[in-house]
This record gives structure tokens, C-alpha cells and sequence, in this order.
């Protein structure tokens, strides 16, 4: 299926475009990328909707959204890994989010020290896509160190469990997505920036 419609809107493309052969293959990337997504976040959501937590799903999507446009993280090397790990976070952390009642101490511990951890190893690129501007690697940092400030200042502002946690789970994860030991885990190289001269 995911093939037949790349193959159609690849035959549309290469119809009415002189596209060489590299920029082609960029295109075929970007929509395999964005059928992968959409049909993750459509199932993902299906579920959602099943279980009763569509409504804790989409706030923490937004946060852990917001946070990852900054910090990068972790991508998972095969389609399959992405699909096991996605369905695992998106539907367990929401689940989670709701029926937790996590002590308001150990939550600021939770994300000060996440704070300290993004501090040092935000952002983190993948090898597909490596962050080889030095100046742009310092801004990423700003804005995710930035964003974590403002999510820790609404966590002493809101009081309501499930958003306070969504707030929690999404700077946690996006922690552990950062992680040269998760990298490490998953079998992924780090820092790849390193292997460019800026």
C-alpha cells in the first residue's frame, strides 16, 4: 500500500519535474516519512479514542511536540522499532498521565534534574540529520533550556494532576531521547556532528 502510493505521487513528480536523481531521492524520503507519521498518529489516535485518554494524548503530545522541536532525540533506526516504541509511549504515557498521583516534590525534583541533563546534552541530532552548525546547536540548547523553564514555571501555576504530569512525562522523555546511553541502547550513533568540520 505504502509503496503502490509513493510509486503514483513519485510518477506525478518525475511527470512534471526535472528533478535529478539526488532531489528525488529526498522527495521519496520525505513521503515515506510523512506516510509513516500520518498513519502512526491515525492509529495511535484510533486507540486513544478506544482506551478513553484522546484528551491526555493530545496535551502530551503538545508539550513532548513543542520540547522535541528543540532538543531533537532519538530516532529509531527500523519502521518497526518506531512503531513498537510509539504505540509503547503514546498510549502508556497518557494512560499514565491520568491515573498517577505523583507527589508535587518529586515531580520539580524529576524535571530540575532533567533541566541539568537537557542542559548538557540538548541538542542531539541522528546521522540522518546532523546538526554540524555550532551556532545553531547553541540556540537549539537556548530554546529547549528556555522551554523546560517555562513548562517547570507551569507546574507551580497549574493545578490539575494530569496536565501537571503530561508537563512532567513530556520533559522526561524528551531527556531520556537525548541520552548518549539511550543512543547506546538503541544502537545509534551520537553526536554526528562530530564527524563534520564546522
Amino acid at each position: 500500500m505504502k509503496d503502490l502510493l509513493i510509486d503514483s505521487i513519485m510518477n506525478n513528480i518525475k511527470k512534471y519535474n526535472q528533478y535529478d536523481e539526488s532531489k528525488l531521492k529526498l522527495i521519496r524520503y520525505g513521503l515515506a516519512s510523512l506516510y509513516l507519521h500520518l498513519t502512526k498518529l491515525i492509529v495511535i489516535f484510533a486507540l486513544s479514542y478506544i482506551l478513553g485518554i484522546t484528551l491526555s494524548l493530545l496535551k502530551f503530545i503538545i508539550f513532548y511536540s513543542i520540547l522535541r522541536l528543540s532538543a531533537f532525540g532519538l530516532h529509531a533506526k527500523k519502521s518497526i522499532d518506531c512503531w513498537i516504541t510509539s504505540l509503547t509511549i503514546f498510549l502508556g504515557i497518557p494512560y499514565l498521565c491520568e491515573t498517577l498521583l505523583i507527589n508535587s516534590h518529586l515531580k520539580i525534583i524529576i524535571v530540575v534534574i532533567c533541566y541539568m541533563l537537557l542542559a548538557i546534552y540538548a541538542p542531539a541530532d541522528t546521522e540522518k540529520r546532523p546538526l554540524i552548525n555550532k551556532r545553531k546547536r547553541i540556540i537549539y540548547k537556548i530554546i529547549t533550556l528556555i522551554t523546560t523553564s517555562v513548562y517547570i514555571l507551569l507546574l507551580f501555576i497549574i493545578k490539575n494532576n494530569i496536565l501537571e504530569n503530561c508537563l512532567v512525562f513530556a520533559i522526561a522523555l524528551q531527556t531520556v531521547f537525548v541520552l548518549p546511553i539511550t543512543y547506546k541502547l538503541f544502537g545509534v550513533n551520537y553526536n554526528n556532528y562530530k564527524k563534520y568540520s564546522n
